[in-house]
């Protein structure tokens, strides 16, 4: 397995199948022009078998964070420690990038996920809301 950081809007759309819906090029280009925002592949004999999104959000007083936005593993490659190896790896970007911390919000009965994010050193905060203002469907 090897890890890259995605550059391009073609890397970002050939992961399509790993998202929750298809890649749109537009926003694929806009994601990557936005500072702060960046998005790791993992591949599997050069195929992208998984992602990490990231994106640095800075505060007045806190400085800047990592908010770990989207992890996602393909069903065949799941279970192989994919999942772990990039969530370490965005923490090791924004460990260089002088970030405080990294965040992630998981739905508490997401174990998988929550198994992950542990074993890649994570730690509990404790329970929160999540509250969502939805508009207008792209």
């Amino acid at each position: 397995m090897e890890i890259r950081r995605a550059t391009t809007v073609g890397e970002l759309v050939a992961g399509r199948h790993l998202y929750d819906s298809p890649a749109r090029p537009e926003w694929a280009e806009r994601f990557l022009a936005a500072p702060g925002h960046l998005m790791l592949i993992a591949y599997v004999e050069g195929a992208p078998v998984g992602f990490v999104s990231g994106i640095e959000m800075l505060h007045p007083d806190k400085g800047v964070e990592m908010f770990l936005y989207e992890l996602s593993v393909g069903e065949p490659y799941r279970r192989r420690g994919i999942g772990r190896a990039l969530t370490e790896a965005l923490a090791e970007i924004a460990r260089e990038r002088g970030c405080y911390d990294m965040w992630v919000g998981v739905d508490t009965d997401n174990d998988p996920a929550l198994a992950t994010y542990r074993a890649a050193g994570a730690r509990d905060e404790g329970h929160f809301a999540m509250l969502t203002w939805e508009f207008s469907t792209p």
